[in-house]
């Protein structure tokens, strides 16, 4: 398991397979951040996460437009007040069964087979760096009539 996730307690890779929206910060070449939603699976023995994606994405061409192994990225998920952040170095993985690991993941974490896509590409993100904080209580729902 990846140190930076052990590190972080019981729990976290719990959150990380919770059905969850997340966010993918990549480095546009002007240094700005690009912040977009997508959906995130966490292999936390192998230490990667999986984001999936066309490859004529603006994420796809920031993290191509790096030098090799400097992609610099962030995955972020947020319920109330748990969240964790995992930051690492992204490639783009364009190998058809890498893509399909990366789709069977995808449909176990949200519960959906995405629909096959001949542009489909992986965002893979070593993780270097985990943190968060889950092990605040889960939101209640609300009752807006109360």
């Amino acid at each position: 398991m990846s140190t930076e996730i052990r590190n972080q307690g019981d729990g976290y890779v719990e959150f990380w397979h919770e059905y969850h929206l997340c966010t993918l910060t990549t480095v546009r070449p002007d240094g700005s951040p690009h912040v977009v939603p997508v959906g995130v699976t966490v292999d936390a023995v192998a230490g990667i996460a999986r984001v999936i994606t066309r490859k004529s994405s603006k994420k796809v061409a920031n993290i191509l437009a790096s030098q090799p192994g400097q992609a610099r990225v962030a995955v972020c998920q947020v319920d109330g007040g748990r969240w964790a952040t995992l930051e690492g170095t992204a490639e783009v993985r364009t190998h058809p069964d890498v893509v399909s690991d990366a789709v069977a993941r995808y449909g176990s974490r949200y519960g959906r087979t995405p629909a096959p896509d001949p542009e489909r590409v992986v965002i893979e993100i070593t993780i270097e760096r985990a943190m968060g904080h889950v092990d605040a209580p889960k939101p209640r729902a609300v009752n807006v009539a109360e």
